[in-house]
């Protein structure tokens, strides 16, 4: 019961909206920060801020904690503000709404577990990438699900716009499964699975894990669909942001900063 509140407060977690920008956004520039990152002025949607998109549901990367948004790009979203001499302030939202929410202004970027794949490049631009990632296969315990040749004629869920979406839509390795259920979040698919309405959920590996540690009866098989990578979103016409989130990127790569941020989450 314990893991299946902990599932449900994550399902609660999804829903709720953090730091919602103000409706007099303006335009506004950053110049050097203290530590030198970098040495052009940026444009952000809001004075002396960093919004960025996220969707909370998706740990270990962005979650609830009380009324706060933690996790691996909650840190990075700090520091990349920091080194700009910005505020981060997060903004959650569906996961298919924060691109979106990039090209229209709403937020300066996207930090959300998000991977590089050709449709969103015609969207925005991404940033050097920052963690690599695939996706897993959830099934409950006692599945007759052992690969992906097994999900041939299931019923699977993912969470909507991802690349677990995408992959199983296409098709273009064959899956073949009946039917794709698609979920505002991770949480919300595995609930739907527990409640065996349908037979397998896909969902990128590291949150993978953390829903099967959450909720009991799910189990990840071994093994990744895919090779994919993490990077940021940002507004095709703001090279100078996308130019200091990069400097900023490989500033954290270089002094270990962003290596102990992953080793934090990912390695307990």
């Amino acid at each position: 019961m314990k893991k299946f509140a902990k599932l449900m407060g994550l399902l609660l977690a999804g829903t709720m909206l953090v730091g919602a920008v103000g409706c007099g956004s303006t335009d506004s520039t950053a110049t050097n920060n203290s530590n030198g990152t970098n040495s052009s002025t940026v444009k952000t949607v809001q004075e002396g801020k960093l919004i960025w998109g996220t969707n909370a549901a998706f740990e270990p990367y962005e979650y609830m904690e009380g009324s706060e948004v933690v996790g691996i790009d909650a840190e990075i979203a700090q520091a990349i503000a920091s080194k700009l001499g910005l505020e981060a302030q997060v903004e959650n939202m569906d996961f298919d709404a924060i691109i979106p929410a990039v090209t229209s202004g709403k937020v300066d970027i996207g930090l959300a577990g998000m991977t590089i794949d050709e449709e969103r490049l015609n969207n925005v631009n991404f940033s050097d990438t920052y963690v690599e990632a695939g996706q897993a296969i959830i099934v409950k315990e006692g599945s007759d699900i052992k690969s992906k040749e097994d999900l041939k004629g299931k019923v699977v869920g993912v969470q909507r716009g991802t690349t677990g979406d995408t992959y199983l839509s296409d098709d273009k390795n064959g899956v073949g499964v009946a039917s794709v259920e698609r979920f505002a979040n991770g949480p919300d698919s595995a609930q739907s699975l527990l409640s065996d309405k349908i037979d397998a959920v896909v969902i990128d590996n590291e949150p993978a894990k953390k829903i099967v540690e959450n909720a009991t009866g799910l189990v990840k098989l071994d093994g990744n669909l895919t090779s994919e990578q993490y990077a940021i979103a940002v507004p095709k016409e703001n090279e100078e942001l996308l130019n200091a989130i990069n400097a900023t990127l490989k500033e954290m790569k270089e002094n270990g900063e962003l290596q102990a941020i992953l080793d934090k989450y990912l390695n307990k």
